[in-house]
């Protein structure tokens, strides 16, 4: 800060010097003045400018240090009060300044509020129609066309789905409740919402579930699954999909493994990431890049680890790896 200071005031610090050097050089040259008083005259000029600016500098660096140290918030009573014209200047700027970005913060957190109700209160409407769709295509009698027509009806609905979920997330904490959750029949209910579009491409499941239940929030733990579930669905082909549980270090590990196309190498550390699709697979459209994130998000919440072991052309294996009982503790939600 006295670097900063001094820097600030250099202009009359070059200015009294240079007051001084002129003395010297009328002391010098006039023959009717006393060098040597002269020389006295500028060194107790320099003594008492020194004390002075060493006085002016605790007394003018008070208020900007306090805004240099203060934090960088909305909160203005930190603001140390002003007592020079310009710090009041200053002190006025960051107050209006505050006020202004203030009042456009809230404007802006209502309408994001109101989008996200908007959306929310559309996607509820939505789905109204979408299962007046699926009771008219299960009304179907071709099966080609119920096979495609259920298809896409899945689409649809995993897309609004996730869009829901999606608005949840920065909320999930005010809507954990964690409770023993039965494996099998949350797995049950995630592979028959998936059934006919396994039957379509020839994909069975063995499930083999040594854990029976876990302790967590039902609901994000079956948005979890049902991406994953997706996921190895879509990218496999006339192969079975393999979920086993298990205890492992006082652990419950649930693994859910595929024989698709995999991931490279490259990707799987990126795959989490909103928006990544594939490097590998670049040209495939249908892919969005929020499933696995939005998972990511939720199991985080769920203080859940999710691994994943992949090689191209083979498959890829996910494993939930769920918190010990005691650790519990640190979901607000709970």
């Amino acid at each position: 800060m006295i670097r900063t200071y001094l820097k600030e005031r250099r202009s009359w610090i070059l200015f009294f010097v240079s007051l001084q050097m002129l003395a010297l050089i009328i002391g010098y040259v006039d023959s009717a003045a006393s060098f040597r008083s002269v020389q006295y005259y500028v060194f107790l000029s320099f003594i008492i400018f020194i004390v002075f600016v060493t006085i002016r500098y605790q007394i003018e660096s008070r208020f900007y240090k306090s805004l240099d140290e203060r934090e960088d918030d909305f909160d203005v009573s930190s603001i140390p009060e002003p007592e020079s014209p310009f710090e009041w200047i200053i002190e006025n700027s960051i107050t209006n300044h505050v006020k202004r970005l203030k009042n456009e913060s809230e404007q802006n957190l209502l309408l994001l509020e109101q989008e996200k109700d908007d959306l929310l209160s559309w996607i509820h409407e939505v789905k109204t129609p979408l299962t007046a769709i699926h009771l008219m295509i299960d009304r179907l009698e071709n099966k080609m066309l119920k096979s495609q027509m259920t298809y896409e009806w899945l689409r649809i609905h995993f897309l609004l789905d996730q869009q829901l979920h999606q608005k949840r997330i920065p909320f999930i904490k005010n809507d954990l409740y964690i409770e023993q959750t039965n494996l099998e029949e949350l797995l049950i209910r995630e592979i028959k919402t998936l059934q006919s579009w396994c039957m379509q491409k020839g994909i069975g499941f063995e499930i083999d579930l040594d854990a029976e239940s876990v302790l967590t929030d039902a609901k994000w733990l079956s948005f979890i699954i049902r991406q994953l579930l997706t996921n190895a669905v879509k990218y496999s082909d006339s192969s079975d999909i393999i979920i086993k549980s298990y205890q492992q270090d006082g652990q419950t590990k649930l693994e859910i493994k595929d024989y698709g196309r995999g991931i490279d190498q490259k990707d799987i550390s990126r795959i989490f990431d909103k928006g990544f699709t594939s490097t590998a697979n670049h040209h495939d459209t249908s892919a969005t890049g929020m499933g696995l994130y939005l998972s990511k998000k939720a199991a985080e919440s769920l203080h859940i680890r999710i691994n994943v072991q992949s090689k191209l052309s083979t498959g890829t294996t996910f494993t939930l790896i769920f918190p010990k009982k005691n650790e519990f503790v640190n979901i607000t939600g709970m």
